[in-house]
């Protein structure tokens, strides 16, 4: 890939082998040039050895304990469902591209457990915030951005639209380092409010350990990490999921019938209801198939000289568990490529678990915020489609699903929506 040697596993035997039966050996996290400028090897994603495990822990526990008595996720999830419903409805039957309204309430849910506030629709700064890290997501997935991953030390010399990147991010860093001097000057160390509360806690406590990894650099990277990935990734599956239903009215149809029966018009979902729902389970799990946000996974390396299907990789080779060819691939899903939620519904229709189901990733590295991101999906889509209808001016077989970019993600095209009261 450019100047160096990388591997490339293809197929869910070959990923599940390296990610899952090898787990400790691919562990470690490869290069990505784009990002690596402004990361350095530092935050929860981008980190490697000591540092990563010390931060992973960390953010798991964090994001599993979080609330220390106070409201639950899934509740910050319904009450930012209910600002969404309010704007749908405001919108009073007219088509408009949802990108930006679903892009501002999910990345309202991770603002409230990073920063301890959600922001208003109408908020500039938030809006200028927002769109800073979906161009960053859509630069990284151009071909400018693809080539700088490729060959990042000729890159580095050429002018283009790639050096954006870099930019963006240290923009957004600026905007995390505003909130943390906030918090840093209301800190309650018995009562902490958030992400960064908690990190801060811990800087504190460790601040005589020579060996911690809870530094304010870390911090600042962890934290745009868990922003970015908790808003891109989950409001882009959503836009995917809208025009997936759009195409494909009779699964909405289906989908509108069971959330009629499961949850009715009186209450709003909750997390229970998911048990109780095998078909929108399915929709669901075939919406993330089908979109494949992040298809060529972020990469990996081998922490050690591994051995792997009669080869050797040395020590420090990326490796790209691709995710696109598990989901697509056509000896774990018949008609791999064709939208259909029968493939995670058994000849009973109760919901079937597929191992090859992989959107998160798998193994040590897999989506730690995988948790949050199901019950968001779920919430959101179940209480759209209890109070709306969905409508387009394109015939159904005119709509065009696949995606606009491949490149490091997937990126919906553009598309108008109306959303009419039931």
């Amino acid at each position: 890939m450019g100047s160096r040697r990388v591997v490339v596993l293809w197929g869910y035997d070959a990923v599940k082998e390296a990610l899952v039966d090898q787990a400790e050996e691919f562990s470690g996290r490869g290069e990505l040039p784009s990002n690596d400028r402004v990361f350095q090897g530092c935050g929860v994603i981008l980190s490697n050895g000591e540092r990563w495990k010390q931060l992973r822990r960390f953010s798991l526990m964090t994001l599993r304990n979080f609330g220390m008595g106070k409201r639950s996720i899934e509740e910050r999830i319904q009450e930012e469902v209910q600002c969404l419903l309010e704007v749908l409805r405001d919108a009073k039957d007219m088509p408009f591209d949802p990108t930006k309204i679903l892009c501002q309430a999910v990345s309202n849910v991770i603002c409230s457990v990073t920063f301890g506030k959600r922001f208003e629709y109408e908020d500039k700064k938030f809006h200028n915030l927002l769109h800073m890290m979906t161009e960053t997501f859509v630069q990284i997935s151009s071909f400018w951005g693809q080539l700088q991953d490729v060959l990042p030390n000729v890159m580095r010399y050429i002018p283009g639209p790639h050096h954006n990147v870099q930019k963006l991010l240290e923009d957004l860093l600026h905007f995390i380092n505003e909130k943390v001097k906030i918090s840093q000057e209301s800190l309650e160390p018995s009562f902490p409010r958030d992400f960064i509360d908690c990190f801060l806690i811990k800087m504190e406590e460790e601040k005589e350990n020579s060996e911690s990894e809870f530094n304010t650099k870390n911090m600042l990277m962890t934290v745009l990490n868990l922003f970015f990935a908790g808003t891109e990734t989950v409001s882009t599956t959503l836009r995917f999921a809208f025009l997936l239903l759009l195409k494909h009215p009779e699964v909405t149809e289906k989908l509108q019938k069971e959330i009629d029966c499961t949850i009715g018009r009186d209450r709003f979902p909750n997390a229970e209801d998911r048990s109780k729902m095998p078909y929108t389970e399915a929709v669901i799990h075939e919406i993330q198939r089908i979109a494949n946000v992040i298809p060529m996974n972020v990469p990996h390396s081998v922490t050690k000289d591994t051995q792997f299907r009669g080869y050797t990789i040395p020590k420090g080779t990326d490796v790209f568990p691709v995710l696109w060819s598990v989901l697509q691939d056509p000896s774990q899903f018949s008609d791999a490529a064709v939208f259909n939620p029968q493939h995670f519904l058994d000849e009973k229709d109760c919901f079937k678990k597929r191992d090859a189901f992989m959107p998160f990733s798998a193994g040590k590295r897999i989506c730690l915020g995988e948790g949050l991101a199901r019950m968001e999906l779920f919430l959101f889509l179940t209480s759209i489609l209890q109070n709306f209808r969905l409508e387009s001016s394109m015939a159904p077989e005119e709509i065009n699903a696949s995606p606009q970019a491949t490149g490091f993600a997937n990126v919906p095209r553009s598309y108008l929506l109306s959303f009419i009261a039931r």
